[in-house]
C-alpha cells in the first residue's frame, strides 16, 4: 500500500517524534541544569550529550516532513511532566521514556511507514529506536550508581577521568579535588564510560 504523505498516519507519525525528541532535548537540558546545581557534572555531561543526540533525532524527524513544507500537521498525543529535583529519579524518568520510544512506540511507527510505502522513514524509526535503547541503558546505570552510592566509588580499583581537565587516576574512589585543575570529585568519571577513551586512544 503506497500513500500520499499528507494523508498518512506516518505523517503524524513523524510529528509526534519531532515533537517528543525536541521536548526530550529540553527535559535533558534542564536536569544538567540541575544536576550542576547539585555538583553533579558528570550527570550534567551526560544530560547535555543526550539532549544534542535528542536534538539530532528531531531534525531527521523534521527533515521527512519536507513534502508538507508550510502546512501544519495537527497531531494528538501525551507527552511526560518530569518535574524533580531527586537526580535519581531524573534519571529513572529518562530512562523510561527512552525505553518506550525504544518499544512499543518506534518500532510501531517504523511498522506504520512500511505498510504505507515509506521505506526511509521506516528505517529511521527503527535505527533511532536502537539508539534509544542505549540511550535508557546508560541513564538507568548511572541510577543504579547512584542510587548505590557508588558514582564516584568501586569495588575495585578502576581509572577515573576529570571531564574538566582529562586527569587520569586510578583508585578505588575518585579524587575529592583534580590534582590539576582543582575541579571536585563531581567532575570525574569511570574511565571507561569517559568519551573517546579506550583502545589506540592512548589510553592503558
Amino acid at each position: 500500500m503506497s500513500v500520499d504523505l499528507k494523508n498518512s498516519e506516518t505523517l503524524k507519525n513523524l510529528m509526534r517524534a519531532f515533537a517528543g525528541e525536541s521536548q526530550a532535548r529540553n527535559r535533558y537540558t534542564f536536569a544538567a541544569a540541575l544536576c550542576q546545581k547539585q555538583q553533579l557534572h558528570v550527570l550534567e555531561a551526560v544530560f547535555q550529550f543526550t539532549a544534542g543526540q535528542e536534538q539530532e533525532h528531531a531534525e531527521i524527524f523534521y527533515n521527512h516532513m519536507k513534502d508538507v513544507a508550510g502546512q501544519s500537521v495537527q497531531i494528538d498525543g501525551g507527552y511526560p511532566v518530569d518535574l524533580t529535583n531527586d537526580a535519581v529519579q531524573l534519571l529513572r524518568y529518562a530512562q523510561h521514556n527512552e525505553f518506550e520510544e525504544a518499544s512499543p512506540v518506534y518500532p510501531s511507527f517504523a511498522e506504520t511507514a512500511r505498510a504505507e510505502g515509506f521505506p526511509e522513514v521506516a528505517a529511521s524509526f527503527q535505527q533511532i529506536a536502537k539508539i534509544e535503547q542505549a540511550h535508557g541503558n546508560r541513564f538507568g546505570h548511572l541510577a543504579d550508581l547512584l542510587e548505590a552510592g557508588k558514582l564516584f566509588i568501586s569495588d575495585t580499583k578502576c581509572g577515573w577521568m576529570c571531564l574538566n581537565c582529562g586527569h587520569i587516576q586510578e583508585g578505588l574512589e575518585a579524587p575529592k579535588s583534580c590534582p590539576v585543575c582543582h575541579h571536585d570529585q563531581g567532575f570525574f568519571v569511570r574511565l571507561e564510560m569517559a568519551p573517546y577513551t579506550g583502545a589506540g586512544m592512548g589510553v592503558q
